[in-house]
Order: structure tokens, then sequence, then C-alpha cells
């Protein structure tokens, strides 16, 4: 009987965990989203822990729906290094999510790890591990009881009869996993966030409120663009002229949301323009599946991206939600011995914003 080359078996392996976690049972949305889900790299996919060439270091800041009460406000940072001579890259993502007027607080610090691993002398596969904790508290002053209400409306100094002593932080065991395929000039990665459905209740007795599983599928293809007279893609200078179409697939329980669009990488300038929503199948009981269109201005100086994108609601929240504003930064810097040339890191081929 023939075997399989080494390569189509890591494949059938990502293909079949894509299979196995896209049929499992449906849960309920809860984590946030970032429209530059590139530029969050660890928080997309443990695979692409230490991708790169050099030690990163990057934060993302995103405000949804800044004209509602309603309104989401969140805070990520991350490391990541690639450790030459174990083929191995190993980081740290903090996250901080705000929701709402009650100030429901999520936090959660992950510990990662990736393994790059040479299928054939193109072909690389990436798989990824996270291991961490989160918490969850509410701001108990911000929380209003209808005992008190008076004739007149709220009273700020009248108290409440309700029982808020269980109302207590909250914390729990998560774990994550990931892989991503790559070529030179294309790629592709499955992610699964909360495999341990960490419990999502401030209240013991509840046990059916829990943060369930996330999957994500993801990737893109970079087109190289005549830089020069004489080189595609990077110019005399090193400045890469491409365009990059990107994609990303992502469910959690009843939700599912579909995000395509490209990069234009003129550097220094980058500019992006995606569409986020659900054109084909739709959400049950919800009219309008579409949910944004995104545009996205960045800068690369040097070692440092900066990006800012708007999202332009297109759901029945409508433009008078304020949208959502995301900001990112990256900057890569050498660690160790700078004299030492880097191996060949084998850098995924996506996109820094």
């Amino acid at each position: 009987m023939a075997t399989l080359p080494t390569y189509k078996k890591f494949g059938f392996l990502l293909g079949s965990l894509l299979l196995i976690l896209l049929g499992g049972t449906p849960l309920m949305a809860q984590d946030p989203q970032f429209s530059q889900f590139y530029a969050n790299p660890l928080y997309l996919n443990p695979g692409l822990t230490g991708n790169t060439e050099s030690a990163r270091a990057g934060v993302n800041f995103r405000h949804q729906w800044p004209a509602l009460d309603a309104s989401y406000t969140t805070f990520t940072a991350y490391f990541d290094y690639f450790l030459e001579d174990y083929n191995s890259g190993v980081g740290m993502l903090l996250m901080r999510d705000q929701q709402g007027l009650a100030g429901l607080n999520s936090t959660s610090a992950n510990l990662q790890y990736a393994y790059q691993l040479p299928l054939t002398s193109k072909l690389t596969f990436r798989p990824g591990i996270s291991l961490g904790v989160i918490q969850r508290s509410v701001n108990l002053d911000n929380l209003q009881f209808a005992d008190q209400f008076n004739g007149t409306g709220f009273n700020p100094i009248s108290s409440t009869g309700e029982d808020l002593s269980n109302m207590q932080p909250v914390y729990q065991f998560d774990l994550g996993l990931g892989g991503v395929l790559y070529l030179p000039n294309a790629y592709v990665g499955v992610s699964a966030s909360h495999i341990t459905q960490p419990q999502y209740s401030f209240f013991e007795a509840n046990d059916n409120s829990y943060l369930p599983l996330k999957m994500s599928v993801h990737g893109g293809y970079v087109i190289y663009l005549q830089a020069d007279n004489l080189r595609t893609g990077y110019d005399k200078f090193g400045r890469e002229r491409s365009i990059t179409p990107t994609f990303e697939f992502k469910m959690q329980d009843a939700f599912r949301q579909f995000s395509l669009g490209a990069y234009l990488t003129y550097e220094p300038l980058v500019v992006g323009l995606w569409y986020r929503g659900l054109p084909v199948g739709g959400i049950e009981n919800v009219d309008n599946n579409n949910e944004s269109v995104i545009a996205l201005v960045g800068l690369k100086a040097g070692s440092l991206n900066i990006g800012y994108s708007f999202d332009y609601t297109l759901s029945s929240l409508t433009i008078a939600s304020g949208g959502a504003h995301e900001v990112s930064a990256v900057y890569n810097f050498r660690l160790g011995n700078s004299r030492k040339p880097p191996k060949n890191v084998r850098q995924i081929p996506c996109p820094d914003f």
C-alpha cells in the first residue's frame, strides 16, 4: 500500500482537525473581534507565534459602537520570539475587554508555542498551542436595580436588596490550538479557541453558561507587483510592492462571520478594504447579515508598522452606532548576537496589518 508524502499527511491532519471541530456542538458567541486580524497574530492563531526573523512586540486597540451605551473597548498586547536553535516560536498575549455600561470586564493572559516543521523545500507546517487563564469581573457600582428607583427615577444613594455576594471575579483555564500550512506566496490556517469551554457565569450553579468553542479558518495569497525595471516584489531599496487577497471565516455557536478583502502594499504605505458579514446562508432570525465595510491605512517606518482601520456599519445598527475604530502598532527588533545572521525562519507571507 502506497504511503502519503509527508506534506499530504499534515494537510490531511489539518483538514481533519477542521472537520472535527466544525462539527462540534453549537454554542454562543462571546469573543471580541479585530478587523486588523493579521496585526494581532497571536490572537488569530497560535501557529503564528514567532513567525518572523526577529523579536516582535505589538499592541491593538479597538472601540466598537462608540455612539452607543453598549459599546465595546478591547486592548491586546503581545510579544513573541523565534528560537532558532529549536525551530520554535514562543510568545505571550494579554487581552482586556470591557463591555457596556455595567463594566463587564474580561482579562486574559496566554503563553503560546509554535513549532516550525519544513515538509518540503517550499512547504512548511506550523502547529501551535495556547495555554492561558481568563478572569471575568463586573463593576458593581455601575449596576442599577428596580428597588433603587422611586417615583421620580433612579436614587443613587439607595442600596439594593439584591444579593451580589456571588458576583466575585471568576478565573478559568483556557486552551487553544492552531496550525498554519504555507508556501512562499500562499498560506491557510485553522485555529480553535476555548477548547476547554471555560465557565462564563458568576454563579457556580449555572453550569450551562460557558465560553463556547470558536473556530477560525483564514488564509491569503501574495501577488508581487513590478517594483522597478529590474525587480518584482521589492525595489532596489527593499520596499515591498504587492497585493494580498485575504479571508477569514469564523464561527462560535450560532454565530457565523466571513471577511474578504485585500491589502495593497506600496511601502511605506499600506491600504486595505474588506467586506465582513454573511452574504450566503444567513443567521436565523437576523434580517440583515451584512455587518460592515472596513477600510485600512497603514505605514511601515523601518521596524515599526502602524495601522488604523474604520468599520462602516451595514447592519441594522446603522452607522449611527459610530462604527468601530481600531489602531495597531507592531515593532520588530533583534535579540541576542546582532552579528550572527538569522536562520531561514520561513516566514509566513501574511500581512503585518
